[in-house]
């Protein structure tokens, strides 16, 4: 049962790297968006940005709701950044010990 552990750990620790850079790219896309500096009348800029926003609106829309109005800062990624920084080492570590 340890080594299916430390598969499952190993698994989701790869999944949290991935969905972090996956939201560092949804970022900066959205910004290059909003300031003009890309189009998005380019199939590729919109194919991307659709599906990175289908993929992180549902997370990141109610902890926009739930922090005040600080006009016009989004500080929702940076809490998700976050709580997968932090969070995810803990779940391995209760993974691990219940192994």
């Amino acid at each position: 049962m340890g080594n299916f552990a430390y598969l499952l750990v190993d698994l989701i620790m790869g999944l949290s790297s991935i969905i972090s850079m996956l939201l560092f790219i949804y970022i900066v896309i959205s910004m290059l968006v909003s300031f003009n500096v890309i189009n998005t009348y380019n199939k590729f800029v919109t194919l991307i940005y659709g599906a990175l926003y289908k993929l992180f609106e549902p997370i990141l829309r109610p902890i926009r709701n739930t922090l005040p109005n600080l006009g016009g800062i989004d500080l929702s990624p940076i809490i998700v950044f976050f709580a997968l920084k932090y969070i995810t080492p803990f779940i391995a570590e209760v993974i691990i010990r219940l192994a």
